[in-house]
């Protein structure tokens, strides 16, 4: 077997690649299914109900997504150039600090000031999370993976320690969680008797100027000709460096929005638990996105719809909620593969 890389590459290939990968890991999923004795048929059309069977299902779905669609923009334009940040988690912690910090009564505004102050000191401690490992990278060439990564760590135990110490909620009956966001902070509900807020107009205000930038501007085009090939950007005069700098920055930026968005949006203050994972998650959207700043949104809202399914299919035919994990993982892996299959072609001899 020989792998060929394809002189052309057709436009229907590119768009089949995501559906191909969601196709197979339903079925490699429904092998699962079919061990612990459920029926496949039977298990996915309760999924399927319970993400989308009704208002209150509808709106936990999108609820779910706002914090997907951020990390997953972090991941993509960072990806993008070519600097593989694994540090979503902890730059969402972050930027749920930033919001605490200042929007548990040190800074009072109006409700038409406080939320993009909120948002905008939440992206900024979101950014500066990224700044240390983008330094290290650009000017000592140490891996991202491993600093943004391990840095996660680090957060987290800072988060515990402020939560067990001084930013522990005196009225928490003992519980490790601040004090609440006042209420000119707190985004507004955008259905009512639901969790579903404003933070998915904002997510999705996000991917339309991501996708903007990377497509009309030359920030954009600079980001994509560093991850197309760094030493040819270098040689036509564009500063790799500064460019990489910029894009983690903005990457850190968006997954600071998925911590603000949880904190400000969803249960008003900070918790250790705020996030099951969003920020690993937000790999698992952005590669099934095929980084795309738009496609984003779809592929969020597929995950969402998994994870809130799941917990019905779980309970209707005792089936593991684990299974949504598992179905991540192998759209992972499969669009990886669906990816690589688009590319290049493989050749028996």
């Amino acid at each position: 077997m020989q792998i060929e890389l394809r002189e052309h590459i057709a436009p229907w290939r590119i768009a089949l690649a995501p559906v191909a990968a969601v196709a197979v890991s339903l079925l490699l999923g429904s092998i699962l299914i079919l061990w612990v004795g459920a029926s496949v048929s039977e298990a996915y059309l309760l999924l399927v109900k319970g993400a989308l069977g009704s208002s209150f299902a509808l709106t936990e779905t999108f609820t779910r997504s706002i914090p997907l669609i951020f990390t997953g923009l972090a991941a993509a334009i960072a990806f993008r150039a070519r600097f593989y940040n694994i540090g979503g988690e902890g730059q969402l912690y972050c930027g749920a600090l930033a919001a605490t910090f200042f929007g548990t009564g040190l800074v009072t505004l109006p409700p038409l000031l406080m939320i993009p102050f909120l948002m905008l000191v939440g992206a900024l401690a979101g950014g500066a999370a990224l700044a240390v490992p983008v330094l290290l990278k650009t000017h000592l060439k140490v891996d991202e993976v491993v600093t943004t990564l391990l840095l996660n760590f680090v957060i987290l135990l800072f988060v515990g320690y402020l939560l067990e110490g001084p930013w522990k909620d005196p009225m928490s009956m003992g519980w490790p969680q601040s004090e609440s966001i006042i209420d000119e902070g707190v985004f507004p509900k955008l259905v009512d008797k639901s969790r579903l807020h404003f933070g998915l107009l904002f997510a999705v205000i996000g991917s339309v100027l991501c996708w903007a930038m990377m497509r009309f501007t030359v920030w954009g085009y600079e980001i994509r000709a560093v991850g197309h090939n760094p030493s040819a950007a270098r040689f036509s005069g564009i500063n790799v460096n500064a460019t990489v700098i910029r894009t983690a920055l903005i990457s850190g930026g968006f997954a600071g929005l998925a911590g603000v968005s949880e904190v400000a949006g969803l249960k008003g203050y900070l918790t250790l638990d705020i996030s099951p994972g969003f920020g690993y998650t937000g790999i698992a959207v952005a590669m099934l996105a095929q980084l795309h700043p738009m496609a984003v949104i779809l592929s969020a809202l597929f995950i969402s719809m998994i994870y809130v399914g799941a917990d019905s299919m779980s309970r209707a035919v005792n089936i593991p909620t684990y299974i949504a994990d598992v179905l991540v993982g192998l759209s992972v892996l499969s669009i990886l593969v669906s990816v690589m299959l688009t590319r290049y072609r493989l050749r028996w001899r």
